[in-house]
């Protein structure tokens, strides 16, 4: 019982359906080939066989240079490493100045402020004592003394004389900063494979270092970098960026094959620009910083103020290391396999247009769906004798059954039931027309029909005015035989008694349909009634009646043959 709550015991596949063609065939197997070796080329470009790691790493830079500047009121000064790095710029960053602006000779004092950063006042009532605001150089100290000789500005207390020269010299003061060298040191790890590695590769020697500097064409793994080819390799010019300075941005990347004699794990660098040159021109273009050397002079505490335009080197790493996975593997056949659905929508969709004939579409497209109806509705075949197809409707509650419109139209299909015998055709028979029921009856065109409140029954042999089905010589030998009808009982049950009686009636008058349907519908639509025209029911209740003269009439429900009649 469990088994069967659980569907424990019960296994389901899907149902196939198998076309002789050869063209069709042919065209699976070339599309399942192009998506095999599509899904193969992905794999191998891709490496979708590994399992990845990314990078951990870090970064050190050494740059080395030496330049000489001839600056205005200051004289000949050389910078080093020391002068020219500038303040900490943070993790894997490094700054170079390019280009400075130098105020001497500054004391702690007052001063008037320097416009435009300095209000302009006329009397001291326009300063306030102890006022600043964010581009203020001092504190006000609520004086307003002269400028210039056109104008005044509030007084000040800061370093003075305050810094006037807003814009950089050009050229560059230390243009000659794009020979100097950097040395990038970046060290590496992936630590699910517990693998180490860094940008000086074991092969290196110090002799080799000493020597050596980067050239994408003849050297692509030296780590030592001249400036300006830095700067160059982003598609810039280094006099004119070091005028006012920017970012420039040094990427390590890190594409690491594990795999065995395949192992391949080396850096590659690229260079790019990551500030805006052009767009910002008016909105604090390029990159400067302050900073100050003091001094004292005779026991006065001074101090340079330097205004350093330079260039900050970024260094970003990225990383992706693989090795061979069969769990990965598994898992990118298991995704690729729905590829191959693409084969069977294809075929589907060309076999449904009118590349294939109709009979062939409908043919198809009953072998692979079967349909499953509604259990509130019912869905009926009926067949005129004026008509060589099948039509399929949908049982209405106000229309009658003649005058519904067919939802789909099916040839004839003779079902594989061997007759005893088959009578030779008699010769034609004279038709009593009931004008009585033709005038009464709209949906009667045959004139044989009796009047039913049934929607579901009222239903005629003809779709126009002719000759009755029942006036055929088949419908008496083949429906209304007496000694056919009882071969079949036989046939069907060889061990049933065949008595005169209400039984046999019920039984001959059940025969009777099914043969009836065997012969006007041959093997029915799935899920579809056969339902019986009207005159051919009551002809076959005059033959085999009911003694006291009751029947049931139509009940639609499901049948999965087609000897199974829906009248009684």
């Amino acid at each position: 019982m469990p088994c069967k709550l659980l569907n424990l015991c019960e296994y389901e596949t899907h149902k196939l359906v198998r076309i002789q063609s050869a063209r069709l065939g042919s065209l699976k197997w070339t599309f399942n080939g192009v998506i095999l070796m599509f899904i193969c080329i992905v794999m191998f470009w891709n490496k979708e066989y590994q399992e990845h790691d990314y990078v951990v790493s870090s970064v050190t830079a050494k740059v080395k240079g030496v330049a000489m500047t001839s600056l205005p009121d200051v004289g000949d000064i050389v910078w080093d490493v020391v002068d020219y790095s500038g303040p900490s710029q943070g993790k894997n960053s490094f700054f170079v100045v390019t280009n400075v602006i130098v105020t001497k000779n500054q004391r702690q004092g007052k001063c008037p402020e320097v416009p435009p950063y300095g209000k302009v006042c006329w009397t001291d009532k326009d300063c306030v004592k102890g006022f600043w605001e964010q581009n203020s150089h001092g504190v006000q100290t609520g004086a307003c003394v002269k400028f210039d000789v056109k104008q005044k500005t509030c007084e000040v207390s800061t370093w003075c004389p305050i810094e006037t020269k807003k814009t950089p010299p050009k050229p560059a003061l230390l243009a000659s900063a794009e020979n100097f060298t950097v040395l990038i040191k970046n060290n590496i790890r992936f630590p699910n494979f517990n693998f180490i590695r860094r940008n000086i590769l074991p092969e290196m020697t110090d002799s080799y270092l000493k020597h050596c500097q980067f050239n994408r064409r003849t050297d692509p793994w030296c780590p030592i970098f001249r400036l300006g080819d830095i700067v160059q390799e982003a598609r810039e010019n280094f006099s004119e960026m070091a005028v006012e300075g920017g970012v420039i941005g040094i990427q390590i990347k890190w594409d690491c094959n594990l795999d065995g004699f395949l192992r391949n794990c080396l850096p590659k660098y690229s260079f790019r620009r990551l500030d805006e040159k052009e767009s910002n021109r008016t909105l604090s273009p390029g990159l400067n910083l302050r900073f100050a050397r003091y001094q004292t002079e005779k026991g006065v505490g001074e101090r340079t103020l330097f205004k350093a335009f330079g260039i900050r080197f970024d260094v970003m790493v990225f990383g992706k290391a693989g090795k061979f996975s069969i769990i990965q593997l598994i898992i990118y056949i298991g995704s690729t396999l729905s590829y191959y659905a693409l084969t069977t929508l294809f075929i589907d969709w060309l076999i449904g247009t009118s590349c294939f004939s109709k009979e062939a579409r409908q043919n198809y497209s009953e072998k692979k769906v079967e349909s499953v109806q509604d259990r509130q509705q019912c869905i009926l075949c009926v067949s005129f004798v004026d008509e060589n197809h099948i039509r399929v409707v949908k049982r209405s509650h106000r229309k009658s059954l003649q005058q519904v419109k067919p939802m789909s139209v099916h040839p004839f299909k003779v079902s594989i039931i061997v007759f005893s015998q088959i009578y030779s055709l008699l010769s034609s028979l004279y038709v009593t027309l009931l004008l009585s029921f033709t005038q009464l009856l709209t949906w009667c065109l045959c004139g044989c029909c009796l009047p039913s409140t049934h929607p579901q029954e009222q239903l005629c042999c003809r779709m126009s005015r002719g000759r009755c089905i029942t006036t055929s010589s088949l419908f008496e030998q083949l429906v209304l035989s007496r000694p056919l009808l009882e071969a079949v009982l036989l046939y069907r049950e060889p061990l049933c008694e065949l008595t005169e009686g209400e039984q046999w009636t019920t039984a001959m008058r059940h025969c009777a349909y099914n043969q009836y349907i065997t012969w006007r519908f041959g093997a029915p639509p799935r899920e579809s009634l056969p339902v019986i025209p009207s005159c051919s029911v009551w002809r076959i209740r005059e033959e085999y009646s009911s003694q006291d003269g009751e029947y049931t009439g139509m009940r639609p429900r499901r049948t999965t043959s087609p000897q199974s009649s829906p009248n009684t």
